[in-house]
């Protein structure tokens, strides 16, 4: 396989442009389909907008980890200096002549831009939210002080962080699927729905739900649960650790089988330790078993947590949503493990992670204290 540049930036005025017009479609739709409402109803529209795309960007990414597709085009940000897969066809049959199961496919090349264009297509929403509400607040268009809005706050700070995810997904290809970084990445996803899922849920003060100090706090701690999680569920999935175990409960016949606490140093290459040796395949069933150790502890809290909610009668509906979400993780983790990981299962489960943090988003956000 012939070398290729890792950065090669002569593409990305052409990949904004069809980034812009992914993006500027929906964007057309829903201002069209809010035409004669106020500039705050058009505002929020556009924050669910948002928050809906990338959703899918976050399962789209999923899917492309999934079919082992990050490597699909090896530099960053086009396909070989191109903005998509049709310029770089020559290179693209070089690979596969030298390797036709390697990283690099037809197939994976496209599912890898298709990723980038439908990230670009997120961050220019996000810059109009960031623009648009600036605009707003200098021109005094929002008069009523507890209105609903796009605050210019948060919503620059969502570009900063989607900023920060491109310069993730640029290391995810450029350091070759490095783990830290694929986790990274994939937190980071999760970051940018709790950050858009708060400016779309926010309401006055007024108009939140009294919860109780003791039940709002049970609410954090689940978030924290949930993150810690999350990144353990990744840390399996960029160490290809699925699979390690394929018997549930009991992990290849072994309730708990040797530990190698090898997969578990950070800043190290796929499928090595830090020392650069392979790693042993105990490592990986290690990784795996503290994944399913720790869905068990989120799992026993969250139903304590339903319980008292139900018997303080808070947050029916949305208690409703997080016991649902709870259940499709289970069903969704149990069949990757006993179906042999299928692909809509795997990747249900990485959307049913971002639905329950947005869940919980909502729950703080609809919710204050008593006096407060």
């Amino acid at each position: 396989m012939t070398e290729v540049d890792l950065y090669n930036l002569s593409p990305t005025a052409r990949l904004l442009c069809v980034g812009f017009f992914i993006a500027v479609v929906p964007l057309l739709l829903t201002l069209y389909k809010n035409r004669g409402r106020n500039v705050n109803s058009k505002m929020r529209a556009l924050v669910v907008l948002t928050l809906f795309l990338t959703f899918d960007l976050v399962m789209f990414g999923s899917f492309t980890r999934l079919t082992d597709s990050g490597l699909g085009c090896p530099d960053w940000p086009g396909c070989y200096g191109h903005a998509s897969p049709i310029g770089a066809d020559d290179h693209i049959d070089a690979a596969v002549a030298a390797m036709p199961t390697g990283p690099v496919t037809h197939n994976k090349a496209w599912i890898e831009m298709i990723h980038r264009y439908l990230a670009m297509s997120v961050g220019f929403l996000i810059l109009v939210l960031a623009v648009v509400s600036t605009w707003q607040k200098f021109k005094g268009h929002v008069a009523e002080k507890d209105a609903w809005q796009v605050r210019p706050f948060w919503a620059w700070l969502t570009l900063v962080w989607v900023c920060m995810q491109g310069a993730f997904g640029a290391l995810t290809v450029t350091m070759k699927l490095f783990p830290a970084i694929v986790t990274l990445h994939l937190l980071g996803g999760m970051g940018l729905l709790v950050l858009l899922s708060a400016q779309v849920a926010w309401v006055p003060s007024v108009q939140r739900e009294v919860m109780s100090a003791r039940l709002r706090a049970m609410v954090w701690l689940a978030a924290v649960l949930l993150i810690i999680q999350i990144a353990l569920g990744a840390w399996v999935s960029t160490n290809y650790a699925v699979l390690a175990c394929t018997g549930f409960p009991d992990c290849n016949g072994q309730w708990w089988p040797a530990w190698n606490g090898a997969a578990f140093q950070i800043w190290r290459h796929l499928g090595v330790d830090a020392a650069g040796q392979n790693l042993p395949f105990e490592a990986l069933q290690s990784v795996h078993m503290v994944h399913r150790v720790m869905a068990l502890v989120v799992f026993t809290y969250g139903a304590f947590m339903l319980w008292s909610f139900q018997r303080n009668g808070v947050l029916k509906d949305l208690s409703r949503w997080l016991g649902a979400l709870l259940a499709l993780q289970f069903l969704t983790g149990l069949s990757n493990v006993v179906l042999d990981w299928p692909l809509l299962a795997a990747v249900a489960h990485t959307g049913g992670a971002g639905a329950l943090m947005m869940v919980l988003t909502w729950m703080l956000s609809r919710t204050r204290a008593p006096g407060r």
